[in-house]
């Protein structure tokens, strides 16, 4: 459309004409706006509807965009001023959305801020993005975007925020990004970038944060980066980044953020740290390869409460922290700090003052000293105390109790002695308790039962002494209870054994319990771990610990275990490790040791153990099964080195003459015995042919929906092997991959689907032949939207159908295959295979079969090229087919246009049929032997007969 409109008057015009003018201009510009106004509503209305059909849309979020209303009123949409009507945002975020992000999107011209945060959308970021020059905000964070981030958005200059977190993300950061001067906010993090951050990023004078964490990104951090005097926020941790940390970043006072952690960076921290970032609040850079010490002016940083610089090789003292108030998590472990010197824990007392303290971590440094009494006048807040690996020494303070809201206490590896604090009670919340490697001393305390939200107990490698405390039954959530390599003595309490917790782990070994193993042990179901090795325990093995069928790990050895194996162990299957050395054990080596698949490492030395070993299993292999100082063994492989087993043969010999003796003088007995089994087994064969149509039916509750879904992948496109008249058939895998089958699904709209799916049920009650696809079994069920489903499974043909061989299509993985021709001598087994089978359905069925529909496509082939038929079925029941032969019928009445008795015409129908399918198979041989690429189409070949004028034999008195 154009409009053309004279704004020009001539000078001798009256002020009247010009006034006219003057509002015909107005009305033409008005005209003007409105149209192109117009023209773009209805490009970006265009544009959203485009978006909405390209979106996968679960919960109907976008079920108001259609006609019915305005654009500007859908769900997400806003428009900018009434008189524009354009749209100017699109917030979709949160919608469950899927599907891909068209391209058409960058139609809305006057987009400023685009959201399609936490959805589902996949592919790429469309490079169309990169027309929206009027966007400030690209949010397309949380989704499954995969490609490239397009170079193009560089174009859209009044980008403020760009977030593209938390996608898949690949390839390079575009270098062009840099032209992005207004950008503020930049998230890419949780992505797959690989390369290295363009040094041209130092021109982003307008950055405030940049957000680059779990990429795949390397080289050097730019030096360009101290341009960046607006930076706040500063992460980029979990990457690959390395070489020394460029020094004048630390001059960037704006920053509150700090996160360098997790990469190879090298280099020392600058003296005044704390003086040139006063606003730091969060500081890590965990898991680098930084040296030297920790500032002492980082406490000036009076702000920070995340201060994280565990495993690099720090060394020195650690500094006073008294000015950081404002302290949560302090964790510096895995270091070199510390000289083992009496004044290393100083620095503790000075953490008094961080009252919101939740972490303290100082595990694996070189710290000495004696622990001081003020922790126990930390905050309350705190929840981990980590003083593992150390050199601490002395006592634990009582104070300890009064952290009531401490879940971890890690003190193992020190040389702390002393008795172990009742104190310790009091922390009702505790979850780990580990006091491991350490010399303490005494009782353990009877207090430690009121920690009953206590998972893990490690007390092993101490001086304790006494017995177990029977309290310990209460804490009904433990999973690890160790205590080894103590002096514990006196009998195991049944109550700690029968806890109804049922640990995972239990390791008492290199005590000095006795008496013998309760019984209880079999109620701890969940025990995978149980190490008793070392201790003075007696009596016979419990059988009841077969019931502990998840373990993995059992270890008794240096005891004084007498009896047998118990026969229950035959239920470990899971056993990986078994040491029942150094014991008082006899009896003979169980066989069912060497069925037990996950054993690998056996040690049944310094036993009583007699007889032949095995040579199975684990006793296959003399590096992981040790049977030495057992002295009546025998047998078992070569490297055991042990004698041949004797076996005594006059016993033998005389035992195998009295049993031919004895069936000597039954055999006319036997003979007797024989003729009634034979007519019981006559009589039987009888009775499966009367109960052969129920056993038929009870197949039918062999097979489910559920396993025939999982068997085909859910039915997949990539396992579908053909298209058949009333349905698809699929190629399955039954019994975990043992067995392959074909599994044709009947499609019940189509007309008569359901009856074809009872005929051939009902056929196959009485067939059996070698020349039939054998149907394993059939299904008729209702799937999971409640829909009728009705199946048959066939045996699955390797080698494909006939129409395959003859006219051969190259497929992936079968090209070769295919491609093979067949042989003079396989084409006449083929036509011999296919009569025979023809034969049988017609002359040897209780019910004469017809197949009608003959063709190479429904001819199969077995591995050994053995033809079978398929889709064959009680055609004469369908109306198509009996409408056509009764024509053909009428044609063969003795006199022309009579008709015939219902009974002739069956007669007729079913030899016209029987010759239908003879025709089948003669233009099979035609295929065969001339290479015809076609046959006829199955209603030409229904009225074949008709068309050759074969005539039904018929008497004269008929």
């Amino acid at each position: 459309m154009r409009l053309f409109c004279l704004t020009l008057a001539p000078p001798h015009a009256s002020s009247s004409f010009r006034i006219m003018l003057a509002f015909v201009f107005l009305w033409c510009f008005g005209s003007l706006i409105t149209f192109v106004v117009g023209g773009g509503n209805e490009t970006d209305r265009l544009a959203l509807l485009d978006f909405k059909a390209k979106v996968h849309d679960p919960l109907g979020v976008l079920s108001s965009w259609n006609d019915s209303i305005h654009f500007c009123r859908w769900q997400g949409v806003s428009c900018g001023r009434r008189q524009h009507q354009r749209v100017t945002k699109l917030d979709l975020q949160f919608q469950s959305l899927g599907g891909f992000i068209s391209p058409q999107v960058g139609n809305l011209s006057f987009l400023t801020e685009l959201n399609l945060s936490n959805n589902s959308f996949i592919h790429i970021i469309p490079p169309e993005v990169g027309l929206l020059r009027r966007l400030q905000v690209l949010e397309l964070g949380k989704n499954s975007l995969s490609g490239q981030i397009p170079s193009n958005i560089s174009v859209c200059t009044n980008l403020i925020y760009m977030g593209v977190h938390y996608n898949q993300l690949v390839g390079e950061i575009p270098a062009e990004l840099a032209s992005l001067s207004k950008l503020r906010w930049f998230y890419i993090y949780n992505n797959e970038l690989t390369g290295s951050i363009p040094s041209s990023f130092g021109n982003l004078s307008s950055l405030e944060a940049l957000d680059v964490v779990f990429n795949e990104l390397g080289g050097s951090i730019p030096d360009s980066f101290d341009q960046l005097k607006k930076l706040t926020f500063l992460s980029l941790g979990s990457n690959r980044f390395s070489g020394t940390f460029p020094r004048s970043i630390f001059n960037l006072s704006s920053i509150t953020v700090f996160d360098v952690g997790d990469n190879r960076i090298q280099g020392s921290l600058p003296w005044d740290l704390g003086v040139t970032l006063p606003n730091l609040k969060s500081f890590n850079i965990f898991v680098n390869q930084f040296t030297g010490s920790i500032p002492v002016s980082i406490a000036n940083a009076s702000h920070l409460y995340d201060l994280k610089m565990q495993s690099n090789k720090l060394t020195g003292k650690v500094p006073s922290l008294e000015m950081l108030y404002r302290l949560q998590r302090f964790v510096i472990h895995s270091n070199l700090l510390g000289n083992s010197g009496g004044n290393d824990l100083s620095f503790l007392c000075s953490l008094m003052n961080a009252t919101d303290l939740s972490i303290l971590a100082i595990g694996s440094n070189k710290l000495g000293g004696v622990l001081p009494n003020c922790i126990g006048n930390f905050s309350t807040t705190l929840s981990r105390l980590l003083l593992r690996h150390n050199r601490i020494f002395g006592s634990i303070p009582k104070g300890i109790g009064n952290l009531i809201n401490l879940e971890t206490l890690e003190m193992a590896e020190n040389t702390i002695s002393g008795n172990i604090p009742s104190e310790i009670g009091y922390l009702e919340k505790l979850r780990i308790l580990d006091l491991s490697a350490n010399n303490h001393s005494g009782n353990i305390p009877p207090s430690l039962g009121n920690l009953t939200l206590l998972m893990e107990l490690y007390l092993g490698g101490n001086n304790l002494r006494g017995r177990i405390p029977p309290s310990l039954a209460k804490c009904q959530n433990l999973l690890y209870l160790v205590l080894s390599r103590n002096k514990l003595s006196g009998v195991i309490p049944p109550q700690v054994m029968g806890l109804s917790f049922s640990p995972i782990g239990m390791d008492l070994s290199e005590n000095l319990f006795t008496g013998i193993l309760p019984m209880e042990i079999g109620n701890l179901k969940n025990l995978e771990s149980l190490i008793i090795s070392a201790n003075k325990l007696f009596g016979e093995i419990p059988a009841s610990l077969g019931s502990c069928v998840k373990l993995e790990v059992l270890a008794m050895r240096k005891n004084f275990f007498q009896g047998s194996i118990p026969s229950s162990f035959e239920s470990l299957r899971g056993i990986e490790l078994l040491d029942l050395s150094n014991n008082n054990l006899s009896g003979e080596v169980p066989n069912f040791l060497e069925h037990l698949n996950f054993l690998h490492i056996l040690d049944l030395s310094y036993n009583h153990f007699r007889g032949e070993v095995p040579t199975r299993g684990v006793f296959s292999n003399a590096s992981e099964t040790s049977v030495k100082g057992n002295g009546e063994l025998c047998g078992g492989i070569t490297e055991f080195q042990l004698p041949i087993c004797k076996h005594e043969k006059s016993k033998k010999r005389q035992k195998l003459t009295l049993t031919l003796k004895l069936i000597i003088s039954i055999l006319s007995g036997l003979l007797g015995v024989t003729l009634v089994l034979l007519c019981l087994l006559i009589s039987l064969k009888k009775k499966r042919k009367e109960n052969s149509p129920k056993n038929s039916e009870n197949l039918l509750l062999n097979v489910s929906y559920q396993s025939l879904l999982k068997a085909t992948d859910g039915f997949s496109s990539a396992n579908l092997i053909g298209v058949g008249s009333f349905g698809s058939v699929y190629k399955g895998i039954l019994d975990q991959g043992t067995s392959t089958i074909a599994v044709k699904v009947l499609n019940l709209l189509r007309h008569g689907a359901s009856k074809s799916f009872i005929a051939e049920c009902e056929a196959l009650r009485n067939i059996r032949h070698r020349n039939l696809v054998k149907v394993l079994t059939v299904c008729s069920s209702v799937d999971y939207q409640g829909h009728d489903f009705q199946a048959l499974v066939y045996e699955f043909m390797v080698n494909g159908n006939l129409d395959e061989w003859l006219h051969p299509t190259p497929r992936t993985n079968e090209a070769s295959r295919k491609q093979q021709s067949l042989s003079l001598l396989q084409r006449l087994d083929i036509a011999i295979d296919i009569a025979s089978a023809m034969e049988y359905l017609h002359h040897h069925c209780a019910t004469p079969i017809l197949h009608c529909d003959l063709k190479p496509g429904n001819v199969l082939l077995d591995e050994e090229m053995t033809a079978h038929s398929t889709e064959w079925e009680m055609r004469c029941q369908k109306m198509e087919m009996f409408t056509v032969m009764a024509y053909s019928c009428w044609r063969c009445s003795p006199v022309k246009g009579q008709r015939m008795t219902c009974s002739r015409m069956a007669f007729c129908c079913m030899n016209l049929s029987r010759q239908l399918c003879l025709n089948d198979w003669l233009m099979l041989l035609i295929l065969f032997f001339f290479g015809k690429e076609k046959i006829m189409e199955r209603q030409d070949r229904m009225m074949l007969p008709t068309r050759v004028k074969l005539q039904v034999p018929t008497s004269k008195n008929a």
